[in-house]
């Protein structure tokens, strides 16, 4: 493709001559002969002092925001990161545009919505692809992910790949700081859905409010919206915008409600109340967030005009979400262990919550709090394990590059605040051993914070830690 043609997608100044060109590149060290080097001007790096090393690498040109001295061609723009998502889009041939397109977000409930939502569209016979936390999917196929939302550049490739696997339905969880780095810049959605709000990511966006404005940014891009009304934040993610929005609640009068609900072991039942409709709903994953998150994924089937009765069958055909509130075999042992994602204050106390409600013996909560992220939540999370659980096991999650005692010490704090007993355990592994040596009969213990991650990242490094093999190798399964 010829550099001009590629740069007619943004708005730009062409400086040198025109030339053929590749792919886009938005990482020095994966250029090669005749691609385009884009210099993303990101958080904590500036693209353009890797341009030289790009152009040593083969680039045939850069995306720039100033002009650089070296003989190559350069496409000057005002933002590279929003010229790269619109020249990703135009060069992978726009793919998002042939498909249906929805877009979740939120701090809690994105992964299981979007599971939910595609459980209801595959038992309607549609082909689905899938971005999110956990994995990319097409259809049955697995592609591996390292973001919620990945770079616009591989996001059109996966797009690409999506239609041309004739995909009709792609259910994406838009992060925060996807939107606020325009990664999804230009996506038209079909339908965004909002679930809630609460305190995460300030180690990025610093404040709540700038939080905030970064999810707002999703419905300035989507021909419909749904919200969860019963999170106060609700109203104004979609105020200022022009666009139908369907509103879905429990506790508020919402245009879709849940109602007369029932939460065992086995999961949730629930009268869905929609324009004077009203139908049993019975949705096999426990929990009052299984409901919130049931009538998200419904609002999105509705505004895309599904039928009722296929929402139903959709939502009572769902098997568990891997990491969420997922059961781990324990052989003939008499208790209970659970394994969560849950790794914010507003997560965390609705999974605990959710256990007190069936637990018959004590709740163990293992857990710990990401380094280099969000310090203020440490505290908080502490005093949330601590207040409902009998017994809490503070130990690492992913250190990072910071000293995992001195995380467990923020957390400490807010246990101790709650009265709970407790236990550090630093190492994890020696953490989970404790809590299945020393577990009682009928006690269900909480594995939070990791989910359904195979890894821990320590030093800076990622090695593999899979806390499902954990558990079995240490009970002998």
């Amino acid at each position: 493709m010829l550099l001009s043609c590629l740069a007619k997608a943004t708005a730009h100044t062409l400086i040198g001559e025109d030339v053929e060109v590749n792919e886009l590149r938005y990482n020095s060290r994966k250029v090669e002969k005749g691609d385009v080097f884009c210099c993303v001007v990101g958080t904590f790096a500036d693209g353009h002092k890797y341009a030289a090393q790009a152009v040593e690498a083969g680039a045939a040109a850069l995306v720039v925001e100033r002009q650089l001295d070296l003989d190559v061609p350069q496409v000057l723009v005002e933002n590279t990161r929003i010229a790269m998502a619109e020249m990703a889009a135009a060069y992978y041939g726009n793919p998002a545009d042939e498909m249906v397109m929805v877009g979740i977000t939120g701090t809690n409930g994105k992964t299981s919505t979007s599971y939910m939502l595609k459980s209801i569209a595959e038992r309607m016979g549609k082909k689905v692809g899938l971005i999110g936390t956990i994995r990319n999917m097409i259809g049955d196929i697995i592609i591996d992910t390292e973001r919620t939302t990945p770079e616009s550049v591989d996001l059109q490739r996966i797009l690409r790949q999506m239609k041309d696997e004739n995909v009709d339905v792609v259910i994406m969880e838009v992060s925060s700081h996807s939107l606020d780095q325009k990664r999804v810049h230009g996506i038209s959605y079909d339908v965004g859905c909002f679930t809630n709000l609460t305190q995460d990511h300030l180690d990025y966006h610093r404040t709540f409010e700038n939080y905030f404005a970064a999810k707002k940014l999703l419905f300035a891009q989507c021909e419909k919206a749904v919200i969860n009304l019963d999170d106060s934040y609700a109203a104004d993610m979609v105020a200022g915008f022009d666009i139908p929005v369907l509103s879905v609640g429990v506790r508020e009068q919402a245009d879709v409600t849940a109602s007369e609900i029932d939460i065992t072991t086995r999961g949730v039942q629930f009268d869905f109340n929609y324009r004077n409709v009203t139908s049993r709903f019975n949705v096999p994953i426990p929990g009052l967030f299984s409901v919130f998150n049931a009538m998200s994924a419904a609002g999105i089937a509705l505004s895309l005009g599904w039928t009722l009765d296929s929402i139903k069958y959709g939502l009572e055909h769902m098997v568990s979400v891997s990491g969420r509130l997922e059961p781990l075999p324990t052989g003939k042992n008499e208790f209970t262990v659970l394994l969560d994602y849950a790794h914010t204050p507003d997560a965390l106390e609705n999974l605990l919550k959710t256990v007190r409600g069936f637990a018959t013996g004590r709740v163990v909560t293992l857990f710990g709090c990401g380094g280099d992220r969000d310090h203020a939540k440490r505290p908080i999370m502490g005093e949330i394990a601590g207040r409902f659980s009998d017994f809490a096991i503070v130990t690492s999650d992913n250190p990072r590059s910071e000293d995992p005692m001195e995380i467990i010490a923020s957390v400490e704090d807010g246990v101790k605040k709650s009265g709970c007993e407790y236990i550090v355990i630093e190492n994890r592994r020696d953490a989970i051993e404790y809590a299945l040596k020393n577990a009682n009969k009928n006690d269900v213990i909480i594995l939070a914070g990791k989910g359904h991650e195979n890894y821990q990242e320590i030093n800076g490094g990622k090695q593999h830690f899979d806390e499902k093999e954990i558990v079995a190798e240490i009970l002998g399964l």
